[in-house]
């Protein structure tokens, strides 16, 4: 298949066959494919001859990117941060966000959770957690201790008070951490959620053993989740935030970490890269903070996702003789149809029907869902009946096997 153009929430092949997209660059295209009011701003800029490429120079494009991201979206939620740009992708400010918290509290341990996914450069693959990605490395991997994520040990499973107890004990093998690193929600690892409560009792932790907490908000972030932040809702401050893929709004290359500005001990050069200074991504991200200036688009998101979860509740109920989990929140779910197969079977079923999907999870057992945000009810209703389909396909195939 070979894609030539994309509009909204479509990707058109060569033949002008539409493809709904509910993948969306994985999480980098949360406003779908060439939304009108980035490409005009990117293509004033163009003909303008701005700048496109400045490493660490003053710009007017990144001037006014900043303004806006303290404005539209620090200010509002009475945040503090200095914001770094680190590089073009998620594992560049992975990289640096470690970098900056073993430098903070000169400790070399990170406590990084099970099915975490934090990105595939060294540093960032130490943290990361499925084998499939870490064991054609070879390399060492050291100087990162995996702790059970919120429900890894099973409903009740008090996974904080596990951690704890490793904290607490100087004979637990477990050397003293200088940060915490996690998802809110573990996107690449199967849609995992933390609970509230959970995230609460991390960041608290965090404070008591005298460790950074590092959010790694790069998949589930920029409205992903309804919030801006998807840590917003446990009211969590983190003192390191990453964000990636849809922070530049159109599909450009920006990676950034928000650090909190008692922490921020960087000398002058001592973290560096070459496309630091993307003036397209600054120029498409300023623009895409205008969804943000006030609670609509956020409300918006929530409703929608509100749907998805009815639909696929539906789906659920249509096809009781296979076991199908649904978990989410806003607009990104997990569907788990009980094995990789039968994912499998559904995943390609969905893309001879026209729509794209992800599979995720250990096991790529879990379907993954990202419709754009600013998809419209028909077309969210669309991708539900297309998914619809392709379960009562793949349940009447198993259903053949067996008998």
């Amino acid at each position: 298949m070979v894609f030539e153009r994309a509009c909204g929430s479509y990707l058109y092949d060569t033949d002008g066959r539409p493809f709904l997209d509910f993948f969306c660059g994985a999480g980098a295209l949360n406003y779908g494919h060439n939304e009108p009011g980035m490409k005009r701003a990117l293509m004033e800029y163009i003909e303008a001859d701005g700048v496109m490429h400045g490493l660490d120079m003053a710009t007017r494009a990144r001037n006014g990117f900043l303004d806006r991201f303290q404005d539209v979206i620090l200010r509002r939620r009475g945040l503090n941060y200095r914001v770094q740009f680190t590089g073009p992708t998620g594992a560049n400010a992975v990289e640096a966000a470690l970098k900056l918290a073993r430098k903070v509290k000169k400790r070399a341990n990170v406590i990084a959770f099970t099915q975490a996914y934090h990105g595939l450069s060294l540093g960032a693959l130490a943290a990361t957690a499925n084998a499939f990605y870490r064991d054609e490395a070879f390399a060492s991997r050291g100087n990162v201790a995996f702790m059970p994520f919120d429900g890894y040990l099973g409903a009740g499973a008090d996974t904080i008070g596990y951690l704890r107890r490793f904290l607490e004990d100087s004979s637990s093998g477990v050397d003293h951490p200088a940060a915490a690193i996690v998802e809110t929600i573990q996107a690449e690892g199967g849609v995992n959620i933390a609970s509230t409560e959970w995230l609460r009792e991390l960041a608290e932790l965090c404070r008591r053993f005298d460790m950074l907490l590092i959010v790694d908000d790069i998949q589930v972030g920029c409205g992903r989740t309804g919030k801006f932040f998807s840590f917003e809702e446990a009211g969590l401050d983190p003192d390191i935030v990453i964000l990636s893929k849809s922070i530049s709004g159109f599909g450009f290359p920006m990676a950034m970490n928000l650090i909190r500005p008692e922490i921020d001990c960087w000398k002058p050069g001592e973290h560096s890269g070459t496309f630091r200074g993307n003036g397209a991504a600054f120029v498409t991200g300023a623009a895409a903070l205008r969804f943000w200036e006030n609670s609509d688009f956020s409300e918006r998101v929530s409703r929608m996702g509100a749907k998805v979860r009815g639909g696929l509740t539906a789906v659920q109920t249509r096809f009781g003789d296979v076991a199908i989990t649904v978990r989410g929140r806003g607009l990104i779910y997990g569907v788990d149809a009980g094995c990789p197969e039968t994912n499998l079977r559904i995943a390609r079923d969905c893309f001879r029907r026209g729509m794209i999907v992800e599979r995720c999870g250990a096991e790529r057992n879990v379907l993954k869902l990202l419709p754009p945000l600013t998809i419209s009810e028909a077309e969210l209703e669309q991708g539900l009946e297309i998914l619809g389909g392709a379960v009562r396909a793949a349940v009447e195939q198993a259903s053949l096997a067996g008998a």
